[in-house]
């Protein structure tokens, strides 16, 4: 058995306890948490049971953590785990340059400590990165676009959420077609701040910059937040010297559920792969998935 610890315990952390729990290699070996967030009058009812700590080390043997903690905490929590020869998945949520550096910078940990880093083992960056991949072997000429939304943006949320004078916040996605966004932000403030200064800082965050964003104050963002999500990727494309190739490629999602099913099976992954830090399309499909190769040969093939 897989001995997992899911670190954090914000919306991925809770679906990815449940991953865990339902995953027929896996073990939960815990859950690491803030102390402040898991003393005993704290501890969520579902927990019960379940080891809490406020470092991995009271976890005892752990083989992998998944780092269900804001994007911009994964770099600092993914070089503690490695450096423990703890092999760590993580959902980093933003594309290119950013994206390329931490993989780079967490190779070479974990080399170094003999373990494995999975990035943005998500569902876009993540399994959708995948789809992209195999439709463009499939017509290697051609556009691919992919659409977010309507639904909530986790890691847009987060950013938000984390700004000075924000009590709580939502980031909606919404597609105008081929590849171009539309972002709608609803903040809870505390009292006394300045609304225009959070539209700013909002408006010119790396997560929004590149997209029209519109920023609106509430009295309860509770009210609004749906966690659904969808996606769609499309290709059109030559294969060979065929045009017209088409491809779609559609979900409609619970998002944190489904970033901590994806993450849990990087998990497995991660225990199949060679030290050093890998992206989901680095990773043989099959390693994803319980069971052996025969099998698997069998069922998929």
């Amino acid at each position: 058995m897989i001995r997992v610890a899911v670190a954090g315990y914000g919306n991925i952390g809770k679906y990815a306890v449940e991953a865990v729990r339902e995953a027929p290699d896996m073990e939960l070996a815990g859950v690491v948490r803030r102390k402040s967030s898991s003393s005993a009058g704290e501890t969520p009812a579902e927990l019960a049971g379940v080891p809490i700590a406020s470092d991995v080390k009271e976890l005892g043997k752990v083989d992998v953590a998944l780092l269900c903690v804001p994007t911009r905490n994964i770099p600092e929590t993914a070089e503690h785990y490695l450096s423990l020869g703890i092999h760590t998945v993580d959902s980093f949520d933003i594309h290119g340059d950013a994206l390329w550096s931490l993989r780079s910078q967490l190779d070479t940990t974990a080399k170094k400590h003999n373990a494995v880093a999975v990035l943005s083992a998500g569902w876009d960056p993540g399994s959708n990165s995948v789809i992209r991949a195999m439709m463009e072997a499939m017509a290697p000429k051609g556009m691919t676009y992919t659409n977010f939304g309507p639904g909530m943006s986790m890691g847009h949320t987060v950013a938000v959420k984390s700004m000075k004078g924000v009590r709580n916040a939502l980031s909606m996605t919404i597609p105008k077609g081929e590849g171009v966004h539309r972002r709608m932000v609803y903040v809870e403030l505390e009292p006394g701040t300045d609304f225009a200064n959070v539209e700013q800082a909002v408006k010119t965050d790396a997560y929004f910059v590149k997209d029209h964003t519109t920023v609106t104050q509430v009295d309860n963002v509770d009210a609004l937040i749906d966690m659904g999500h969808e996606a769609l990727i499309e290709r059109r494309g030559v294969s060979g010297v065929t045009h017209n190739q088409l491809f779609v490629f559609r979900m409609k999602i619970n998002n944190p559920a489904v970033t901590a099913q994806v993450m849990t099976a990087c998990g497995r992954a991660a225990m199949r792969q060679s030290p050093g830090a890998y992206v989901m399309p680095e990773i043989p499909a099959f390693d994803l998935l319980p069971g052996n190769r025969e099998d698997l040969i069998k069922k998929l093939v």
